[in-house]
């Protein structure tokens, strides 16, 4: 049977980390970094993410600033907040709770925030510092899984890795890291031929595609770490409802040397991550070292 990754434990000490640097910016400094979270609608699985991303942040003594807007909100509007939150000082991170209303360019909105304050990671200038291997934001969900496999392995120098899924949020920036540690990727996707035995050879595997249970264990080879983006709800034997990965976890756990459960894997380290790249921007914005373990 496979080692579990326990990504609740691994980012409960993460965000210990950010509290203890958070607490040290504070008594060296006299900064506190702050996080606004902007909210567009009543969305209730967003709603939810947001609430426990305003806990957390408080929790790792940083100031929260929240700002919920109804469903009608007009672009002009919601661009115009996200400029005074960029010429707000106390402000070092600004995340725009996604999917907005249909009637909001995300694009837009996205583009709209200052690159250094974008600690979701996917303002344009980003991606293609990420892309081209220089200093950028992050994306929180791509960090998160790296963290992992570097705390399991150490380095990745070598290592054949594939990533299920070329999604901007998750797939690809999870690429441009994987590749960043030295190892060798693929991107596989819906349209790949034969895509069991691509993902036969990898040592690593990383599953962002969106599919309840698609990746079935007999795909894996024997030792290969997988790591399960994935979270899809589905009915339960019981007709309750059950959140699974894009893994077919129990089949999978027979053959792979490590792998994360859903939940409990990759999902708790997307905040700890947001929390870890709101510090990374506090300490750019302020000409001080980032601190170590927090970043890409």
């Amino acid at each position: 049977m496979a080692q579990v990754i326990d990504g609740k434990a691994f980012a409960a000490k993460l965000r210990e980390k950010v509290a203890a640097e958070v607490a040290k910016l504070k008594a060296d400094h006299g900064i506190t970094p702050g996080l606004a979270v902007v909210l567009v609608g009543e969305d209730p699985a967003s709603s939810v993410y947001v609430r426990s991303k305003g806990k957390q942040t408080v929790e790792a003594g940083m100031k929260s600033f929240e700002h919920k807007l109804s469903a009608e909100t007009s672009e002009e509007e919601l661009l115009a907040l996200v400029k005074r939150l960029n010429e707000d000082p106390e402000v070092h991170g600004i995340l725009v709770q996604l999917p907005l209303p249909k009637h909001l360019n995300s694009d837009l909105v996205i583009n709209s925030i200052d690159p250094a304050k974008d600690v979701d990671g996917f303002h344009i200038s980003n991606v293609g510092l990420l892309g081209t291997g220089q200093k950028s934001m992050v994306p929180c969900t791509p960090l998160g899984c790296l963290l992992l496999l570097r705390d399991l392995h150490g380095s990745l120098a070598g290592k054949d890795a594939v990533v299920i899924g070329r999604s901007n949020i998750v797939g690809k920036p999870m690429a441009q890291l994987l590749l960043g540690d030295s190892a060798t990727v693929t991107i596989a996707h819906s349209k790949t031929k034969d895509l069991p035995s691509v993902v036969r050879r990898a040592d690593i595997v990383v599953a962002a595609v969106g599919r309840p249970k698609m990746v079935l264990g007999d795909w894996i080879k024997s030792g290969a770490t997988v790591i399960d983006v994935g979270i899809n709800r589905t009915t339960g034997p019981n007709g309750k409802d059950v959140l699974v990965g894009d893994v077919d976890y129990d089949s999978a756990a027979q053959v792979a040397g490590a792998i994360t459960p859903v939940p409990g894997g990759v999902g708790p380290m997307t905040i700890a991550c947001l929390l870890a790249n709101t510090v990374t921007a506090c300490c750019r914005a302020n000409g001080l070292s980032e601190p170590e373990g927090l970043v890409a």
